[in-house]
């Protein structure tokens, strides 16, 4: 037998090979196949062979990979009841901000092998909650709820997350910077005492002890607080993954060693690199200076990454800890872990809703902006659905849970967040390959600097030529080139998020700016897809109209399409009773047939006649088409290849569509309707909104050989849509936009999802992808043109026109400053208006 299941985690071609040899070890499996490009593993196996156990195999290998089935919408809903996550993840899952490795992540805190840079921390859904109390004396008493200590009698108090990496990080680089400040203050103030005419110091010591102090005062610096860059710089030459760290660590390293060397053998170097007094310049401020600015910077960018995905934070404090949960007709407060589905649940005025799930008694307005963006609270009665972490208003209802821990609509929401924050843009590609060339050349051009001062230099040349060689090494700045575009994609992503519109990946943002044409579909995405029948109308005298509403609504009982909905809603008012059907088929596009009393009922569009064998004459085509002329969707009933009726549903266009149609159409975006309807009712639909391109009819294939069409033309085509017939369109498309009230199916095939619904959350996406685009671009020119214009400065090339030469001390605050430049740039995403 064999099975398709979709793998999850996946970046490169080793990956691809890593899982497939991880599977193919599984007791049972005869062969397996995965698709990089599809994300699928095909799984041929002796017997079948339990999803837990594939998911149990690439957790034990240490993997962050995670396999579900084919149909599913999340890995976390196939796996999260029944597999562990490994031991030692933590509170979330690190991984380097420069996305050095694309998406690979690691079990605990450190330093990212490739770059050197502090790995972050990816919050999960469960990071805020306070679900246990404990007692401040006995903190081995823990209780899911508040009380007294079963030992002290004292009240028990919530128990305090612990701080997050990124907190943890910066509070241990605070501490050894205020060691690195207290130490290289004095080593400054000393080397600087020199500049005086007459030197107050000298006086109370001569410039030798003074050089030995300055040792001594530096060895905490080198050997504590700042250990930690050279360390970086040895694992980066050991590996050959030269960073940022390479140049700090030779640059600070050749200064504080030529200084060590010069203070214990001062007689090895010439008369140039002494002092009037006989002692060798040392550069011991430099060093220390230099690596205390450089941790001023990591400082800083610690504090500025924790701003980056305070999008995800926003969205965890949304997440409530309790709930009220009816329990023998009494309420029980339980920790949002302990709900259920189908658990009864309380909910009242003010108070956040904890799971998703329906209303089942009462009604009230729910303000859902913090998940749709939109300020407007929405009214909600009975059989209506509620999202988790949206609140309530004034007034108290009941609901029962369908779905819980990370399944919910909250849930999925910072699971995407978390995903495409990792995630890489095409664009990146231009710095990653600046960056693999970067070190080595300014390597190069230090040592071409040294020996440049060397041969032409003014005495002292050597002191010069050390000098300027360092600075060329200490301000230049990778780093800066490599937060460029993850830092604008971070901030960006939660950005979307807060509005509404959930990015799956990078990719998106990238080309969403580069999208020219828009192909939409009409149901639920044009209109509100909440479609109400008009009217049902007979062609033969021998079937009354309430005779033709029971077929219709017998047939649409087994159906799922909205406008069936719509028709079993209908009948369900008129106290219409079903009847039984046998051999119930949905044909794709067309409609649905089934036997009914041993007689075969179809019912659909046109080409539904077609396919049962039905023919429509001219007058049941003119009657329809006065339905179709208005926007109407009109489908028909035949009973064994005989027309006997129809039924007419309407379906509201959106009150934003108009608006966000002409405004995309503003922006150059070409808006496309294609739909499955007629062409009468498409047609009305698209002179209302001003849309001069649409095609009706269209089966799945049929909008899918469009957007080929498109591209082999040369656009960058966007699909939005909401059902399984627009899945594959959605696939092809450049950029597929889901509607977040549509299929499951549509949202896992589209690289946007929105979570309201209408086109207005297209244009939100357009102007997004058209800002991060921008904030990147200025991100990469900045740290391309800083160098390219600070390397040359650094060198000495103003030197023989003005006399200018650059401190490496200098040079160590403008390096420390650029990255955190391009990170302060990306955070004015959080500002930015994208309605």
């Amino acid at each position: 037998m064999k099975h398709i299941y979709k793998i999850q985690g996946m970046s490169c071609n080793g990956c691809r090979s890593h899982v497939e040899k991880i599977l193919s070890e599984v007791s049972g499996v005869i062969k397996v196949v995965v698709n990089l490009k599809a994300a699928e593993a095909s799984i041929e196996m002796k017997t079948h062979v339990p999803l837990e156990i594939f998911q149990k195999a690439l957790f034990d290998d240490g993997s962050n990979y995670t396999i579900h089935n084919i149909n599913e919408k999340s890995c976390c809903s196939s796996h999260s009841k029944k597999t562990e996550k490994p031991k030692g993840i933590g509170n979330g899952i690190y991984y380097c901000p420069m996305h050095c490795e694309d998406y690979k992540t690691y079990e605990k805190p450190g330093d990212c092998p490739v770059c050197g840079m502090d790995l972050v921390e990816q919050h999960n859904v469960t990071g805020g909650a306070i679900n246990q109390w404990t007692c401040p004396m006995h903190p081995e008493i823990l209780k899911d709820e508040s009380g007294d200590c079963s030992i002290c009698g004292m009240d028990l108090v919530p128990v305090v997350a612990d701080l997050s990496s990124k907190e943890k990080t910066y509070l241990k680089l605070l501490k050894k910077f205020k060691i690195a400040v207290a130490f290289t203050l004095p080593i400054f103030l000393i080397a600087m005492s020199d500049m005086l005419a007459k030197n107050p110091l000298y006086t109370i010591l001569n410039q030798k002890y003074w050089n030995w102090i300055q040792f001594l005062l530096s060895i905490p610096v080198v050997f504590y607080a700042t250990w930690i860059f050279f360390e970086r710089a040895y694992k980066s030459i050991k590996t050959w993954n030269l960073n940022m760290f390479t140049l700090i660590g030779i640059g600070a390293g050749v200064s504080w060693l030529f200084s060590v060397f010069g203070l214990f053998f001062p007689d090895v170097f010439p008369a140039q690199f002494k002092t009037e007094s006989g002692v060798v310049h040392v550069y011991f401020e430099a060093a220390t200076v230099i690596l205390t600015l450089v941790l001023f910077g990591q400082l800083l960018e610690a504090r500025a990454h924790s701003k980056t995905n305070q999008a995800v934070k926003e969205l965890l404090k949304l997440a409530p800890n309790k709930a009220l949960k009816i329990v023998n007709k009494e309420e029980v407060e339980v920790p949002i872990d302990k709900i259920e589905l189908n658990d009864i649940l309380k909910v009242k005025p003010g108070d956040k809703i904890p799971v998703d799930g329906i209303i089942i008694e009462g009604t009230t307005t729910i303000d859902e902006s913090m998940i749709t963006g939109e300020p407007i609270p929405v009214n909600k009665s009975t059989k209506d659905k509620v999202n988790s972490g949206t609140i309530n208003g004034n007034q108290t209802f009941l609901m029962k849970a369908q779905k819980v821990g990370s399944d919910t609509l909250l849930s999925q929401i910072i699971h995407m967040v978390n995903e495409a924050s990792r995630s890489r843009a095409p664009i990146q590609k231009l710095a990653d390959k600046v960056s693999g060339y970067f070190v080595p050349v300014v390597v190069f051009i230090s040592i071409i600097t040294f020996m440049a001062w060397a041969i032409w230099g003014p005495e002292p040349v050597f002191v010069y030529a050390l000098v300027n060689a360092i600075a060329v090494l200490i301000i230049a700045c990778p780093c800066a080139l490599g937060l460029a575009t993850p830092m604008s994609v971070m901030v960006g992503v939660g950005k979307g998020a807060q509005n509404g519109v959930l990015i799956k990946n990078a990719e998106a943002l990238e080309k969403m700016h580069q999208v020219d044409t828009l192909i939409v579909d009409k149901t639920g995405t044009i209109t509100q897809g909440k479609p109400t029948v008009e009217t049902v109308g007979s062609f033969n005298n021998d079937f009354s109209e309430k005779d033709l509403l029971q077929y219709i609504v017998s047939l649409n009982t087994n159906s799922e399409h909205p406008l069936a909905e719509a028709t079993v809603k209908y009948g369900k008012s008129h106290q219409i009773e079903t009847l039984k059907t046998e051999a119930f088929r949905a044909v794709t596009g067309k409609g649905v047939e089934a036997i009914i009393h041993g007689e075969k009922i179809s019912l659909g569009n046109p080409k539904m006649m077609a396919f049962a064998r039905a023919s429509l004459d001219s007058k049941m085509e003119e009657k329809a088409g006065l339905f179709q002329k208005q926007g109407k969707t009109v489908s028909f009933l035949a009973i064994n290849k005989e027309i006997v009726g129809f039924v007419v549903i309407s379906d509201k266009i959106k009150d934003t569509s108009a608006k966000a149609i002409k405004a995309l159409q503003n922006n150059g975006v070409e808006v496309v309707m294609l739909t499955g309807d007629n062409f009468k009712t498409a047609q009305a639909v698209a002179n209302a909104l001003n849309i001069t391109h649409f095609k009706a009819s269209m089966l799945p294939e049929d909008k899918l050989n469009e957007v080929k069409k498109f591209q082999n033309n040369g656009n960058s085509v966007a699909v939005a849509g909401d059902g399984i017939n627009d899945a594959p369109a959605l696939a092809q498309s450049d950029v597929g936009i889901a509607m977040g009230t549509g299929t499951n199916v549509a949202i896992e095939s589209a690289m946007i999802t929105l979570v309201k619904g209408d086109l207005h959350g297209i244009l939100k996406a357009k102007h997004l992808s058209d800002k991060v685009m921008r904030n990147i671009k200025q991100n990469l020119f900045f740290a391309l043109i800083y160098n390219a214009i600070g390397v040359p400065i650094a060198a000495g090339i103003l030197f023989p026109v003005f006399g200018i030469l650059l401190s490496p001390m200098i040079a160590a605050l403008a390096m420390s400053f650029s990255s955190v430049s391009v990170i302060s740039n990306a955070l004015r995403l959080k500002n930015a208006k994208i309605d």
